[in-house]
């Protein structure tokens, strides 16, 4: 089988977020899957499988398959632009979360996601136990699939050292922390999911569904750039479209090659 790596929301090598990108002519079993992205343990591996009007696409982390992931499906979209079928502009992907539409760009594609809005936790007692996961004091508290963790600035998000044992303890798929940006970004954040065998994702565009409905009503426009401030770091162009954030990001081409699997 084929496989390509690609950084995901940067325009450099060795930043934004690998993902590694499997077309498949069939599904092969759930278990293989799992397998193959557990091996090659990245933040997330995606498979494609033709169809009729667009493709099918699953992602894994190294542990467990979810339900959405941007990174991975821009990385997925870069290779069909680039790799696989030059002449194509635009696709359709059919995910577990639905159509997701991808338009090509000069240097990466724009990606649209479902919008997944915050509301105030049910919990009041999770404030408590958010801070001391973050071991930092945090001014709001939000959940959707994600618990959102507002900070004071973007020094505070940057300078965080979470105790993972405790996030992943939060009962949540995982958690979004994010403060106002400077200059020309609007907001920074960071995404930690311990819970999807990930202390740090470094760049995630499933947690911008969320942070982009938030900043929106913020700061009282639908057009906003962002900064995810991991270790490796990228940027993301964001838009508020009704239901839909649309998200522009670059990507970079790694690594190409061939994984030597018995399948019989």
């Amino acid at each position: 089988m084929r496989y390509f790596v690609v950084d995901a929301f940067t325009t450099r090598p060795f930043a934004g977020n690998p993902a590694a990108v499997i077309p498949l002519e069939h599904w092969l079993p759930d278990a293989t899957l799992a397998a193959i992205a557990a091996e090659l343990a990245l933040s997330e591996t995606a498979y494609l499988v033709r169809e009729a009007d667009g493709f099918g696409l699953r992602w894994f982390t190294p542990t467990v398959e979810v339900d959405l992931c941007g990174h991975a499906t821009l990385a997925s979209a870069h290779v069909l632009f680039r790799e696989l079928e030059p002449a194509r502009r635009e696709v359709r992907f059919h995910t577990r979360s639905g159509a997701l539409d991808v338009v090509r760009t000069d240097d990466g594609a724009t990606l649209e996601l479902p919008v997944r809005a915050p509301t105030p936790p049910g919990d009041p007692a999770l404030m408590d136990a958010v801070q001391a996961a973050l071991g930092a004091p945090i001014r709001e508290l939000w959940e959707s699939r994600n618990l959102m963790a507002v900070l004071a600035d973007g020094d505070a998000v940057r300078d965080l050292a979470p105790d993972f044992r405790q996030v992943g303890a939060l009962p949540t798929e995982g958690l979004i922390v994010t403060a106002p940006g400077t200059g020309a970004i609007d907001f920074v954040s960071r995404y930690f999911t311990p819970q999807h065998g990930i202390d740090e994702d470094p760049v995630t565009g499933s947690a911008h569904c969320t942070l982009v409905p938030y900043w929106a009503a913020r700061l009282g426009r639908t057009s906003l750039r962002a900064r995810q401030v991991s270790r490796r770091g990228g940027d993301l162009d964001l838009e508020l479209a009704g239901a839909r954030v649309r998200m522009t990001g670059a990507a970079v081409l790694v690594a190409r090659g061939e994984l030597l699997i018995p399948l019989g």
